[in-house]
Formats: C-alpha cells, sequence, structure tokens
C-alpha cells in the first residue's frame, strides 16, 4: 500500500465528516465568513498534500556518497566552558522572565487561565513551544538521521482534525468555562466518569513529566557526564520555581522567548549545516533520495511503519494532544476570544508545525548528509543531534544550540507541571473542599506544582530501567490514550453517548488494551501487514510488539465498548448537556456571558479610562461602566461583556481584561469608568493614552 494515498484516504474521510458537521452548525458555507472558514480548511490540506506529494514522487537528482578518511567520532565532555556559560546564563534569564510576569496571581483562574487576556499570537508561540519537548530534538534527530524527511510524518498529519477542532471543541470548551478536561467528563457524564478521567489523564501527564525529565538529564549526561538523575533534579527545580509562583502567565511568558529560542537555533543548524556543505544544493543533493520521502515504508519496518505513525501519532496522539492535553486546553482557554483561540491553531498547525518538523529534524538530516558527503563518520543515531551541532557550532554557538534543547525540556515541563496542578486542584481537591476559599486553592495549586515535580524526579529512575525510553512512551500512550480520546469525541459529537457508555469506554478500553500488551496476538488483525517483533520473554513484554498499531486496535475497541453500551443504556436528556455538545453553542455561550448571545464582536473603539473607588465584580470579572455614545459605538448595553486593552498590542494582552457592563452614563465623549484595580493595571502612569475596548458576543 502507498503512504501518501492510505494516509489521504482515511484522513480525508475524517476531515469530511469534520466539515459536515461545520457545515450544519453554519461555521463553513458559500459565502461571507462561511466562505473562508472553507478555504483555510481545504486550503490547509492541500498545502500538506502539495508538499509531500513533491517528496515523496518527484525525481531528483543524488550525488555519489564520498567514503570518509578523517578521524573518529569525539569522545569525553562536548562544548567549552564559554557554552556551558552560556547555558547557565539562559537558565537564570528564564527564571528570571518567569517569576517577573508571574507576579500578582492571586486568583486560580489567573494561576491557570492568565486571566483569558492573552493574543492570538502569543498563545500560538507557547502551544509551539510546549509541543517541542527535550525528547523532541533526540528522538526526532534520531528519525530524521535513519529515515531523512520521513521525520516529518509526525507533525503534518494534524490537520485532518482542523474541522473537529475549530468548529466543534474549540467553542464548546472555550464558552463551558470547564476548569479541566474531567471538569467536562463530570458535566457532561457523572461524577464517576471525572474520576476515571482524572486517574487516566494524572497517569498520562505526570509520565510525560517523567520522560521529559529523563530525556533532559540524559542529554546533560552526554554533555557533561552529570549524573542522570542529578541532571534531572536541576532543570526541574527552576521550571518549578517559575510555574509555583506565577502560574500559566509565567508558562506563556516564558514559553514565547523559549519558542522563538527553539525556531531560531534549530534552524541555525539547518543553516551552518547547508553552508558548511556549500549551499542548498549541495546539501539536498546528499541528503540519499530515500531519506527525502515524506514517509517511510507502509509497514516493511515495525521500528518506524508509516501506517503506525499514521495510526498512532496523526490519530491517538493528535486527539489527545489537541482535544484532552490539559496543557492544550489551558493555553486554548487563556485566549481573549474564541476567534483568538481558533487563530492560534491555525497559525500554529498550518505555519509553526511545519517549522517544528524542521527544528527538531534539521541535526539529523544535516548529520546525514555530512556523513554521506564524507565529513563524518556513520554517527549513533540517538546522538547525532549532538555530534551534528558541535562539529558546526563555535564555542558560544553550541551553547545557544544547547540552551534550545533547554528551553525545549523548560517550555514542556512547566506547562505539565501547571496542568497537572489544574486537574489536582480542580478535580482532586475541591470536590472534597467544595467551600474552600481561592487563597486556599491557590495554596494548593502552588504545593501541587512542587509536589509534581519532585514526583517526576522520582519518576526517572523507573523510566533509566527501560531498555529504550521510547518503548516505555509508546507503551503507557497507548494504553491510556485511545480511551479517553474514544470517550470525548463520542461524548461532544455524539448526543446519544450515554455516561455508562462513557466509564465502561474508559475502564473496559484500558483493560483491553492492557490484555493486548500481554497477549499481542490481539493486535495481529489490525496491524495493516507490520510483522511482530521478536522480544526477551517478560511479564511486559509485548509493549514492544505492534507499539505503534496498538492504537488503532485500541480505538477500534473504544470504539466497540462506547457504541455497544451506549445501545443499551439511557442517555441524558439534551437539556441536561446543552453547551457540552454538538449544535448547543449557543447555549454554551449563554452560559459564558450570563446572557443570550453569538460569536459576533463589535470593533474595537478608543475609550479614555477613568477610574472609581469601588471595585465591584460580578461573578470572577470586574464591573464597568460605559458612557452613552461608547456604548453606542459598541452596541453594547448592560450586561454585555466587553474587553479592555491597553493600545500597545505588542504586549499580547499582558495589560488587558474581559469585564461585565454595568450602567449606560448620560456622559459627553467615549468614556469608560473602571474599578481602582482595573484602573491600577490598565491606566496608571499612561492616564492620556485611551484604552482599545470592544464587546464580546
Amino acid at each position: 500500500m502507498d503512504p501518501f494515498v492510505y494516509q489521504y484516504a482515511v484522513g480525508s474521510i475524517l476531515f469530511t465528516l469534520g466539515l459536515v458537521y461545520a457545515w450544519r452548525q453554519g461555521y463553513v458555507g458559500l459565502s461571507g465568513r462561511g466562505l473562508r472558514n472553507l478555504v483555510v480548511a481545504v486550503g490547509g490540506l492541500a498545502v500538506f498534500a502539495v508538499v509531500q506529494g513533491y517528496l515523496q514522487y518527484a525525481p531528483m537528482t543524488e550525488a555519489a556518497a564520498v567514503p570518509y578518511s578523517g578521524p573518529g567520532l569525539p569522545e569525553g565532555v562536548l562544548g567549552t566552558p564559554l557554552d556551558y556559560g552560556i547555558m547557565i546564563g539562559y537558565f537564570v534569564a528564564m527564571l528570571a522572565v518567569g517569576t517577573w510576569f508571574g507576579r500578582n496571581q492571586t486568583t486560580t483562574r489567573d494561576f491557570f487561565f492568565g486571566g483569558q487576556r492573552f493574543s492570538w499570537w502569543l498563545i500560538a508561540f507557547s502551544l509551539i513551544a510546549t509541543t517541542i519537548g527535550s525528547y523532541s530534538f533526540v528522538k526526532y534527530s534520531a528519525i530524521a538521521y535513519t529515515w531523512g524527511l520521513a521525520s516529518t510524518q509526525t507533525y503534518l498529519n494534524d490537520w485532518f482534525w482542523i474541522p473537529f477542532l475549530l468548529f466543534g471543541w474549540v467553542p464548546i470548551l472555550y464558552f463551558s468555562r470547564v476548569m479541566s478536561i474531567p471538569e467536562y467528563f463530570a458535566r457532561r457524564f457523572n461524577p464517576t466518569a471525572r474520576k476515571v478521567s482524572t486517574v487516566l489523564l494524572l497517569v498520562y501527564l505526570i509520565g510525560y513529566v517523567g520522560i521529559n525529565l529523563f530525556t533532559m538529564g540524559q542529554a546533560l549526561h552526554i554533555l557533561l557526564g552529570w549524573p542522570i538523575l542529578a541532571s534531572a533534579a536541576l532543570v526541574a527545580t527552576i521550571s518549578a520555581i517559575y510555574v509555583t509562583f506565577g502560574g500559566q502567565t509565567s508558562v506563556i511568558m516564558t514559553d514565547l522567548f523559549q519558542g522563538l529560542m527553539l525556531i531560531a537555533t534549530g534552524l541555525l543548524i539547518l543553516v551552518l549545516g547547508v553552508l558548511y556543505l556549500g549551499g542548498w544544493d549541495v546539501f539536498w543533493e546528499h541528503l540519499p533520495r530515500a531519506h527525502r520521502l515524506a514517509f517511510s515504508p507502509f509497514n516493511e519496518d515495525p521500528s518506524f511503519p508509516a501506517v503506525g505513525i499514521y495510526w498512532q501519532d496523526g490519530v491517538a496522539n493528535s486527539a489527545m494532544f489537541y482535544f484532552l492535553n490539559q496543557g492544550m486546553v489551558m493555553r486554548l482557554m487563556a485566549a481573549r476570544t474564541v476567534e483568538d483561540s481558533r487563530k492560534a491553531m491555525v497559525v500554529m498547525l498550518l505555519v509553526l508545525m511545519p517549522l517544528a518538523a524542521v527544528v527538531v529534524a534539521s541535526g539529523g538530516w544535516v548529520g546525514q548528509a555530512l556523513v554521506h558527503a564524507g565529513h563524518l563518520p556513520e554517527l549513533p543515531p540517538k546522538e547525532a543531534f549532538f555530534i551534528t551541532a558541535e562539529f558546526l557550532s563555535r564555542p558560544g554557538v553550541f551553547g545557544l544550540v544547547m540552551a534550545a534543547l533547554t528551553a525545549a525540556l523548560m517550555s514542556t515541563v512547566d506547562t505539565l507541571i501547571t496542568a497537572i496542578a489544574a486537574i489536582v486542584v480542580n478535580d482532586v481537591y475541591q470536590p472534597l473542599r467544595p467551600a474552600a476559599s481561592d487563597k486556599e486553592l491557590m495554596r494548593v495549586a502552588r504545593w501541587s506544582s512542587v509536589s509534581i515535580t519532585l514526583l517526576g524526579v522520582g519518576l526517572v529512575p523507573v523510566f533509566m530501567s527501560f531498555g529504550s525510553i521510547y518503548s516505555a512512551h509508546g507503551a503507557f500512550t497507548a494504553a491510556i490514550t485511545p480511551p479517553l480520546v474514544v470517550a470525548l469525541l463520542l461524548g461532544v459529537f455524539w448526543r446519544r453517548f450515554t455516561p455508562a457508555a462513557a466509564v465502561a469506554t474508559m475502564v473496559g478500553g484500558s483493560a483491553v488494551i492492557f490484555l493486548s500488551i500481554l497477549a499481542p496476538v490481539l493486535v495481529t488483525p489490525f496491524a495493516h501487514g507490520v510483522p511482530m517483533v521478536d522480544v526477551e520473554p517478560g511479564f511486559l513484554a509485548g509493549k514492544d510488539q505492534y507499539k505503534f498499531m496498538r492504537a488503532l486496535f485500541g480505538l477500534f475497541s473504544c470504539g466497540v465498548i462506547g457504541v455497544t453500551v451506549t445501545l443499551f443504556t439511557t442517555a441524558r436528556p439534551l437539556d441536561s448537556v446543552r453547551g457540552l455538545v454538538w449544535g448547543t453553542v449557543s447555549d454554551a455561550i449563554a452560559h459564558y456571558k450570563g446572557s443570550p448571545g453569538s460569536e459576533s464582536e463589535s470593533a474595537w473603539a478608543p475609550a479614555e479610562a477613568r477610574g472609581r473607588e469601588d471595585d465591584a465584580r460580578q461573578g470572577h470579572l470586574p464591573v464597568v461602566h460605559l458612557s452613552a455614545s461608547l456604548a453606542a459605538a459598541l452596541e453594547a448595553g448592560p450586561q454585555d461583556l466587553i474587553y479592555l486593552s491597553d493600545r500597545r498590542a505588542w504586549l499580547g494582552g499582558l495589560r488587558s481584561s474581559h469585564a461585565i457592563v454595568g450602567e449606560v452614563l448620560d456622559e459627553p465623549g467615549d468614556k469608560v469608568v473602571v474599578g481602582a484595580s482595573l484602573f491600577a493595571m490598565l491606566v496608571q502612569g499612561r492616564e492620556r493614552v485611551p484604552l482599545r475596548v470592544k464587546r464580546l458576543y
């Protein structure tokens, strides 16, 4: 089977089904905003198809391989004292940035969602920094060295989910005001579903913390010879400090810097390699033609089969990441509007993810071209990134590259820490203490951040005991991802899906997948011809067999369980799930703002700000008053939701806030009257500069 044809045939079914859902809700159409959305969705898919089709089928010339005749590979510590000084300086700088921007976090909504005030571009950079973990550089450089451009499969097969994501899940997630994925399960299904999803998500997220810390500890061990556990503890401590004090605001702001750092340094390795080889044409021709294919072989090699990559990464893991990963949820919820969440996702998937594919794999591609051109001997794939980077870099530049590896770790771990803390506070502690004050919940959030970090460090020796960290990673994600993915997607897009079915899908699905680890032959009918590898006998030895194709087996098994149980159990009435399922976004908006509304927004309007002594609030939002002319310009009235911002758009929403309109005042001019706290944040020191104001929904 041709992997290009297979991916786009199966993926297009998923994509088309998502478009049908979006069409029926009016998000896509043949005119106006609907046509724009349709063009973006279909155009994005076409871009990926053209790029991958060209790489897979276009005729290309290949330069003759040149034998290597130089010395062997370097041994011992890589880099110079200058490089390590730069790395230490980077640690200190990120610690300072994180703690500075994280000041004055007084509520859990501020701590976990940054006040829902950030612009789309800031969210997009934060998302990409979260996506690229420290393990990404090591893992994908190794894959890129072995398989070439096929390493991009994981980063370029997410677009099939875009209609479901933008026009189905994002508005429900944003307007429902859920604080966590388990809270959604509680409201959509029942408390039991919340408890089960909490356990599965905590295992998934804490496991990722351990994997990232282990990979960074291993990297510092290769570079400096430091013990793996001590290295992991060091970087964990630095990440935990600014997360504990600043929460989501610290994470988003440090991730902005780290996202830029990751992109710049990853591209730097590619540029240095191209220049060293004598130009792009030389680099391209010394990358063997087999390394320029968009896809690995369909099913011949069980270590990297294209069909397995699609089902594991393109379907199961992508759905888990975009729909259920608490870190992703918190980023999307931190955007100032639902439209900003959508823009962030489009820019991330269409622009930043392809860049990320280059960033994490450039060391492997360049390393393979240098070997083919005779400049380096054959490299151990897992060390390709480190050896290539040092070979091309002068002292100091290598330090920047290693700082990028550090950034990759911190930008992923800080997200995971805040995500797990949000679940602990919202789904473990608060149900036990429903009357807990926000001050008490903030204290629990901070202590949870510290505890999670310690637990992640404690897991490092566990992952060290596995023969391959990626086998362990694949085993636990394959067991946890399909049950959660199937339960959520059926819950959102099938109103008939029942609470009993959700619980059965998560519990029964996890059990069946675990059984497939004990008896891998269960996966064989779903393996698409991928051979079962031979492994050493052992209780969990099956985790290394069909580790990619187990995702398809899990998705199918969970789907069968969910559909079957639904047909024999009673669904909740539609009125009890309005705003939580497909087709009820208007109900979600009414819940969000406290009155009926739509996804429309007014244009920006300038407004002179005037302060008042009180700090009146309605719910968690401050109350402001508008002059009659400003209210008319915004088409806003009492109880409407507005967004106020400093005029400096480049701040990305750092000085901004949502508010509820209290009164419309009979005053001349375009004025907004704000409480003391809001005045101090938005106006003080810039009293003569008007604010920007818009009405939302």
